[in-house]
């Protein structure tokens, strides 16, 4: 029997739903996108352009702008009008060209950030600069008491509508787990325009430094249990939304992929895992994928992902507070001795 494993996000049909994630040492080097494409991947998301990178270069251009014409009459005829000046992180967007020349698949441009800025002009760079898609990734952590809930996830519909119009290419929204009423919210962002949602964006919090006494940053990688999140609200959001879903964070090894897939995962985002073993690695996890499938008798990725979704599972409940109340009362010290 072979085994279909082609399937579709934002629009794109794609040969497997396996994908490289949006991360420098990975989808920043070409040499690496090649090695990704030759193992199998079927997409790439580029590593993001910040909000701070744009802010950044633009603060930098204004006040050479500023230099030249008070130090040079004549510069005030010369020098080019700063808001028709190519601003941008200029390397992004030839990285970006690059990566459509070296490899065939589908590449998708990324933005991180928390506010309108220049995202819509640089959505509109990158769409240009030729990405297939766009993945907003929004990190926006609110510290102020008086902003409330409904501000915050008013703040991310209104940049996602904001990009959409100025844009042709799909979108896909990257964001976190901690909202009041997920359902809701991820409709919102669909109905702003989104056509996708990857699920979910990682945190990553400071550590302080003892000796120091600073906040510093600590990248840590994800392990394998972090798919258990994603899998819950993929679950519960593929029958709610009409949009493409993106699973990210945990997917180690194939059980996680697999189970992601029949959660509601269109496509599957790595990065931690290939950045531990090597591009090489996730030929491994699609072979191991594939064994899975035919082992049980899936013809295809399309009659595999979701069919354990909230709306397809005979025990919906286990995705809700009964799975809480059985894993509580359940556990016993025993779990804890060595067999």
């Amino acid at each position: 029997m072979t085994v279909d494993l082609s399937t579709s996000y934002l629009g794109i049909r794609l040969k497997n739903p396996f994908a490289a994630a949006a991360c420098s040492p990975l989808t920043g080097d070409l040499d690496n996108l090649k090695r990704l494409e030759e193992a199998g991947a079927s997409l790439a998301v580029l590593p993001s352009l910040f909000e701070e990178q744009i802010e950044h270069e633009e603060l930098e251009l204004a006040r050479l702008y500023d230099y030249q014409a008070e130090s040079f009459a004549e510069s005030l005829s010369h020098f080019p009008e700063y808001q028709n000046f190519r601003t941008g992180p200029s390397e992004y967007l030839d990285h970006l060209a690059a990566a459509k020349q070296a490899v065939d698949i589908p590449i998708i441009g990324s933005l991180n950030g928390s506010s309108n800025g220049g995202w819509v002009r640089y959505a509109k760079a990158i769409e240009e600069a030729g990405a297939d898609a766009l993945e907003l990734n929004i990190y926006f952590i609110p510290t102020e008491p008086d902003l409330t809930a409904a501000d915050v996830e008013q703040q991310y519909v209104d940049l996602v509508a904001a990009v959409k119009d100025s844009v042709s290419v799909p979108i896909a929204i990257k964001i976190g787990q901690n909202f009041t009423s997920l359902p809701h919210f991820a409709q919102r962002l669909v109905t702003a325009g989104a056509d996708g949602l990857v699920l979910f964006n990682r945190y990553l919090e400071a550590d302080i430094d003892l000796e120091s006494l600073e906040f510093k940053p600590d990248l840590v990688l994800s392990n394998r249990h972090e798919a258990r999140i994603p899998i819950r609200w993929l679950a519960v959001l593929k029958d709610q939304v009409q949009a493409s879903l993106a699973a990210t964070s945990g997917i180690h090894r194939m059980e996680g992929a697999v189970k992601m897939l029949l959660a509601g995962a269109d496509v599957l985002m790595l990065a931690s895992i290939l950045l531990m073993k090597g591009s090489e690695h996730l030929s491994t996890i699609i072979d191991d994928v594939v064994h899975w499938m035919e082992e049980n008798e899936y013809e295809s990725i399309d009659q595999l992902k979701g069919s354990m979704s909230r709306k397809n599972s005979p025990n919906p409940g286990t995705l809700e507070r009964a799975n809480y109340m059985k894993a509580l009362t359940s556990y016993t010290l025993d779990n804890q001795m060595p067999h």
